[in-house]
């Protein structure tokens, strides 16, 4: 029996602990949610508040990433045996997203350098998960059928591929020297989370259909498929405004009439989802706590309102550009929540332990 077998017993009673063993791939959510949040903060002008969020999210960003080298040296069995779950295993490119999240916060303030490292890490990142997660987790996976794990975090990919479109396209006019070829990538990266969001779409449909659907089974990682149309709208509408290249030439009518649409399917996603919650906790009684995974639920609600500023003021849709103010403000109150869900589970969990001990 192989060690990824072996350790799926282990992994799956420490989901009650805490620590870098308990740590889920997908918890860079969270920074992807307070980033969003900031980023929306800063561009409907409460500077203080996005200042705020800021730091917050940059330290989350810094504690994760020590605590997933931690993991990463003490505890290598478990995270590879993330990497073969087809179910957990694309929560690993929640780090390329949070990675480009940390660096849009950054361009915005005018660190440049540090925002252009980052989206190289966040590239290179993005490259190997793109062919290393889904071989291990799905296409080399020795179960059979796989289709009934497909779930709302494999369209992280596509927010991991369209967050790279999104600094790249921010940056390109920072850095004149290399605008050819941050377009380029722009570009690329864009169109390949449009066809894979198609392909995630296709599989995770057929997976809804052909098994039978099970309240529990309806995570907040399903709000994702939302969030990766609303971060593909943001993708859109910075490519737009970029300076004259000939791979944005060609594309920007294409892009600006596509990101409309996809904010459009995007607006009609959310009732879907809502009414998804209503009967997953209100009809069949599945009780609401806390869970790394809502951190999927809250950064698809802020992307939608930060989606909706850029595609008002990128394509003077005033009407889109008010719906994406109103909707900040109830993705920061969602925030706030399981925020504070989170610092409460932590708390207990700690107390726990200390009282066993």
């Amino acid at each position: 029996m192989s060690d990824v077998t072996t350790e799926a017993g282990p992994r799956i009673a420490s989901e009650r602990a805490i620590g870098p063993a308990a740590l889920t791939p997908g918890y860079f959510a969270g920074v992807m949610a307070s980033g969003i949040v900031s980023i929306g903060a800063q561009l409907i002008g409460q500077h203080v508040l996005a200042s705020v969020l800021f730091w917050l999210a940059l330290v989350f960003y810094i504690v994760l990433l020590a605590l997933n080298v931690w993991r990463y040296i003490a505890f290598r069995p478990r995270m590879t045996a993330d990497l073969h779950d087809p179910a957990r295993a694309f929560g690993f490119f929640t780090f390329v997203a949070a990675t480009n999240v940390i660096g849009a916060m950054l361009a915005g303030i005018g660190l440049v350098t540090p925002a252009a490292v980052l989206l190289g890490v966040a590239t290179t990142a993005w490259l190997a998960l793109g062919y290393v997660v889904p071989w291990t987790a799905v296409l080399g996976n020795p179960r059979r059928p796989i289709l009934d794990s497909a779930n709302g975090t494999w369209f992280i990919g596509v927010v991991a591929s369209q967050s790279v479109a999104v600094l790249a396209a921010g940056l390109e006019p920072l850095f004149p020297q290399w605008r050819q070829g941050l377009a380029i990538l722009a570009i690329v990266t864009w169109s390949v989370g449009v066809v894979v969001y198609g392909a995630c779409a296709v599989l995770v449909l057929l997976r809804l259909v052909l098994f039978p659907i099970e309240p529990e089974s309806l995570e907040p990682p399903y709000w994702v498929s939302m969030g990766a149309v609303a971060i593909t709208v943001v993708a859109g509408a910075r490519i737009v405004e970029m300076d004259e290249a000939p791979m944005v030439d060609v594309t920007r009518e294409l892009i600006a009439g596509l990101s409309v649409i996809f904010w459009a399917f995007a607006t009609w996603l959310i009732p879907v989802l809502v009414a998804a919650g209503i009967w997953r906790h209100g009809v069949r009684r599945v009780p609401l706590k806390y869970l790394p995974t809502l951190w999927s639920f809250v950064f698809p609600m802020g992307m939608y309102a930060t989606a909706s500023i850029y595609l008002g003021r990128a394509d003077g849709l005033p009407v889109v550009e008010a719906v994406g103010a109103t909707s900040f403000w109830l993705g920061l109150g969602v925030w706030s929540l399981v925020a504070a869900a989170m610092i409460a589970d932590i708390v207990r969990r700690l107390t726990r332990r200390e009282a066993r001990s």
